[in-house]
This record gives structure tokens, C-alpha cells and sequence, in this order.
């Protein structure tokens, strides 16, 4: 036993005397208590309790027990199986991933985290499932590029067999917009909102092309005009699609609020397109989809047979 670790005994021994909370000891020794061991690596009561709190948040069903070990041993599995290939994140990359999943819920990483402690939820346990989530898709994407292709003929068999996609061909567009902001100073006062609003609301009214979008914007104070982008059908949400559709070319879409103030987008081009549609998107990443969980679960089940997995109670 090494010194620091006699010291920690020490101290944990004192503070559970100290303070006559014995019961608080014994939970914590319990919580530590070893389930199973996977490749010399332990899966605790903690680990288990941990994760069961995040499966209840993230589905809002209480996973069983042993639903959860399963998790955790298939997890330690995957990352072990990607180190031999050489992926492994960093924390660095973790914790861009961990911020990239507040961003998209609209908080900040540091929400996120209290959030997850207000239900009892380590950060790290989240980090732990998007570290195995990551190195294990990377690992499999990797290994089986080729047998995860998705052929342009199989696409249109199964195109065709759900009643072809004239229509949606008829529908497929290529939109180029121009992203515009009026900027809203964070804290700023419900006022200085609905002032902008109202701006966004005078401006709809008055830009006919994208280039006097453009030049609106540009002489604004606190405006912003973003890099254009352009995107077809496929790559748009349908309820976007149905904005832009009815949005006449060289004016603004409704104004939106966001983060950075109010947002529009002017329409500077809609252009019918035979590079895809949403329905052969749909159909594409459906078929991916099949194709990559069937390897995974195969890949998975190869391996874990060949892992040392130890239950002690």
C-alpha cells in the first residue's frame, strides 16, 4: 500500500468518525463495490447508478440493471478494440463534443453541466458514452468503408419500389441564400428586441433583390451579412423548404429569433435540381443506417466473445 494511498484510508477513516456519519461511509464503500470486470477493467455500483440516471434522462424509461451493465461492458469493449487501431480522442475532443451537444440544445458547456448535476449526474458519465459513441462509429465507419456503400442502382430500386419520386424530383430545388442578422446585444432589454423585430418586419417590406439586401445590411449599425450558402432539397428540413418555397426570389424569409438578434435569409436563387431529393436522401440514409447497425452488432458480438468479462456479484 503506497503512502498516498494510506494517507487517503486515513483521512476518509477520520472524517466517517469525526463526523458519526457511518452510513455515508458504508454508501460510498458500496457505491465503489466492483460488479463486473471487462478486459481488467472494473465496472462499479457508481458506474451502474450513473448511468442508469443519464439512460432516465435522455429516454424518460428506467432502464433494468442489467440493461445497463450490458452498456457499460459493450462500451469498454468498443474503446479498447479502437485503441488497437489508434483511435482514441483526446479530452480535448471530448469536450468540444460535450460542447458542440449544449450548443445544439441552445446552452452553454457549463450549463449542460449543472443541468446534469441538479439530477445527480456526473459530467464525466456523459463524456464517457460520447467518447465510447465516438471512437466506436469512427472504428466502424473506418474498418467497413467499402461494405457500408450505399449503390446509387440499390437507391432506385428501392425508389422504385415505393412508387418512384416524380413528384419529388418536381420539388427538388438548389436554393442559394444570403444569411442576414440584426444583432440584439446579449442582456439586452425586451425592448431593444422588439425594436429590431420591427426593423426586420420594415426591411421585408422594402428589399426586392439580394443585392439591395446586401446594401441594407451593410449601412445598418449592428448588422451583419453572412458568407452565402447554398443547399439543395434534400439537405433542408421540410419546414424550411415549405419558407423558402414561399419565398419570392430577392426578398426575405420571415424574421426568426435567435441568439445572435433576429435572423433572415435572403433568397437570391431557386433553381430545380436533379442532383437528389429529399425522398432519395431519405431512402440513402435509411439503407446506411440498416447497413452499418447489422456490421456494428456483428463487430461488436465478434469481439466482446473475445473479451474477459468477470461478474463478482
Amino acid at each position: 500500500m503506497t503512502a498516498t494511498f494510506s494517507h487517503r484510508l486515513r483521512t476518509l477513516l477520520v472524517v466517517c468518525i469525526a463526523t458519526l456519519v457511518v452510513p455515508v461511509c458504508i454508501s460510498s464503500a458500496r457505491a465503489q463495490t466492483v460488479v463486473v470486470m471487462v478486459n481488467g477493467e472494473p465496472i462499479t455500483d457508481y458506474d451502474i447508478e450513473q448511468r442508469s440516471k443519464l439512460d432516465f434522462l435522455s429516454s424518460h424509461k428506467k432502464p433494468t440493471r442489467q440493461d445497463v451493465i450490458n452498456e457499460l461492458i459493450d462500451e469498454k469493449v468498443e474503446i479498447k478494440e479502437a485503441k488497437k487501431y489508434g483511435v482514441d480522442p483526446s479530452g480535448s475532443n471530448i469536450d468540444q463534443a460535450y460542447g458542440e451537444m449544449a450548443g445544439r440544445m441552445r446552452i452553454s458547456a457549463d450549463q449542460l453541466t449543472k443541468s446534469l448535476q441538479a439530477q445527480g449526474i456526473r459530467p464525466g458519465t456523459l463524456k464517457s458514452r460520447i467518447r465510447a459513441d465516438m471512437v466506436w462509429g469512427s472504428l466502424v465507419r473506418g474498418r467497413y468503408k467499402e461494405r457500408l456503400q450505399v449503390g446509387e442502382q440499390d437507391v432506385e430500386k428501392a425508389l422504385k419500389a415505393e412508387g418512384g419520386d416524380d413528384t419529388q424530383k418536381a420539388d427538388a430545388y438548389e436554393y442559394t441564400m444570403q444569411p442576414l442578422v440584426l444583432i440584439v446585444p446579449k442582456g439586452a432589454p425586451p425592448a431593444a428586441l422588439e425594436s429590431r423585430q420591427k426593423e426586420a418586419e420594415t426591411l421585408r417590406g422594402k428589399v426586392q433583390s439580394c443585392s439591395e439586401a446586401k446594401s441594407y445590411f451593410t449601412s445598418l449599425p449592428n448588422a451583419a451579412v453572412r458568407d452565402p450558402v447554398i443547399k439543395t432539397s434534400s439537405d433542408i428540413p421540410a419546414v424550411l423548404r415549405k419558407v423558402l418555397d414561399d419565398t419570392p426570389i430577392g426578398h426575405l424569409t420571415p424574421p426568426e429569433v435567435t441568439k445572435e438578434g433576429i435572423e433572415m435569409v435572403a433568397l437570391c436563387g431557386r433553381k430545380p435540381t436533379t442532383i437528389d431529393s429529399p425522398k432519395k436522401k431519405e431512402i440513402r440514409e435509411k439503407m446506411y443506417a440498416q447497413k452499418y447497425q447489422a456490421t456494428a452488432k456483428a463487430y461488436l458480438d465478434e469481439i466482446r466473445k473475445a473479451a474477459m468479462i468477470e461478474y463478482r456479484k
